[in-house]
Formats: structure tokens, C-alpha cells, sequence
């Protein structure tokens, strides 16, 4: 099988050392390219085409002018638009709930910690680059914890969205924006704000990382 093309995207340099040096000893491992700044993972990811991208959240960016920075979310998101086959992984000191949820929104396939086991960020790497997605032990609690708050399955309330709802809950759940759901469906975004507020209404959620889940939940969207 031919090795697994990994980008690392983190601004401290001896992270970066350790992970390289710890990924090049796996066979089935290569790491193309190292960038420090969420821009510099965009230029990266176009010139270098990796199947993975070890992201992290927040980068400084000295030298990005006004409006161009962007943290790892922000260019997690650009990726996915411009980049849909590469598989995005977090890897962060964050695991507070607003970080992990807006991370698996704007459409990474894992999220892992710092502190996690090197194991726990090798099985991440393979599983994502087979199309699947794994989250690292703490993470993986926090999701479990949202989903236990979620509608219980048994009410099929999702049959009660319209197909163009159902649309929109699926492009939520793919980590578009109002913009680029508008975009994508040819509507404006006001229109989509009230599908939204119909999605949340009909499925008893309160916000987008609720929607998510339930998504994925039902199986609406494949992680």
C-alpha cells in the first residue's frame, strides 16, 4: 500500500520535530511538508496535495495583514472547500466543548490532544486516511456526552424536515457556512437562516454542533 502523505501544521518547532521524526519511523508514513500558520498550510496543502493534515487551532501569524490571518478552524474550512479528499486531523492543547465542536464543524474527520498517546495519533492518521475518522479518548467522551443530549433516536423526527431542509442539514453536517450553503443550493442566506431555524425547531437542537451530530447520528453524512 502505497504510504500515507501527511502535512504537519503546528507554529512550534520542536512539536513539529517530534512528530516528524515519530511518523518517518511508521513504513506506511511520509511527511511531505511541515507549514507554522494556518496561510502557509493553504499554500502547503496546494503545492504538496498530502492525504492528511495534522492541524493545529491556534498559530499565530506576525506577518499575515489585516484579515489574513487564519487560525486552524478558519483554514480547516478553506481546505475542505477548495480540498474535499484530504482528511483533517486536530491536533491541539484545546479540548474545551467550543473548540472540539467547531473543529468537527468546519470538517475535521479527528481530534486528538497534545497529551494523547502516540498510538492514539497513529490509529487517527490511518483511520483518516481511509476515509474514516477517529477522536482521541477525551474528545471521544465530550461527543458521547453531546449525543446523550441529543432527541432519542426512536422519534423519527427527521422525517419531518422538508427535502430542502434535509438539504441544509446535510450541508451543515459537511461544515459549509450560511454563505456557501447559499451558494451551493442557489438560495440566498436569509433563506437559508430560515430553514436553519426550521431544522432547529422540528429536531429540538439549539445550535450547529447539535445539528452535526444528529447528522451523523442518523446517518445522514459519512465522517
Amino acid at each position: 500500500m502505497d504510504a500515507v502523505n501527511i502535512l504537519i501544521v503546528d507554529d512550534h518547532t520542536l512539536f513539529r520535530t517530534g512528530i516528524r521524526k515519530m511518523l518517518e519511523a511508521e513504513t506506511d508514513m511520509r511527511v511531505v511538508g511541515e507549514a507554522t500558520t494556518g496561510r502557509e498550510a493553504l499554500e502547503q496543502a496546494r503545492r504538496l496535495v498530502p492525504d492528511v493534515i495534522l492541524m493545529d487551532i491556534h498559530m499565530p501569524d506576525p506577518a499575515a495583514g489585516a484579515g489574513q490571518a487564519l487560525d486552524g478552524i478558519e483554514a480547516t474550512r478553506a481546505l475542505r472547500r477548495e480540498m474535499p479528499h484530504v482528511g483533517i486531523i486536530f491536533c491541539t492543547v484545546f479540548e474545551e466543548d467550543e473548540f472540539v465542536f467547531a473543529g468537527l464543524q468546519a470538517g475535521g474527520r479527528g481530534y486528538i490532544l497534545k497529551d494523547d498517546d502516540p498510538e492514539t495519533m497513529l490509529r487517527a492518521i490511518r483511520a483518516v486516511a481511509h476515509g474514516e475518522s477517529l477522536l482521541g479518548p477525551t474528545v471521544a467522551q465530550k461527543v458521547m456526552h453531546r449525543f446523550s443530549a441529543l432527541p432519542g433516536k426512536q422519534t423519527p423526527l427527521v422525517d419531518d424536515l422538508t427535502p430542502r431542509e434535509l438539504e441544509v442539514l446535510k450541508l451543515i453536517a459537511a461544515g459549509l457556512c450560511n454563505r456557501d450553503i447559499a451558494q451551493e443550493l442557489t438560495i440566498s442566506e436569509k433563506t437559508v437562516k430560515n430553514h436553519i431555524n426550521n431544522i432547529f425547531s422540528k429536531l429540538h437542537i439549539n445550535d450547529r454542533s447539535q445539528a452535526i451530530l444528529y447528522a451523523i447520528r442518523e446517518g445522514l453524512v459519512k465522517v
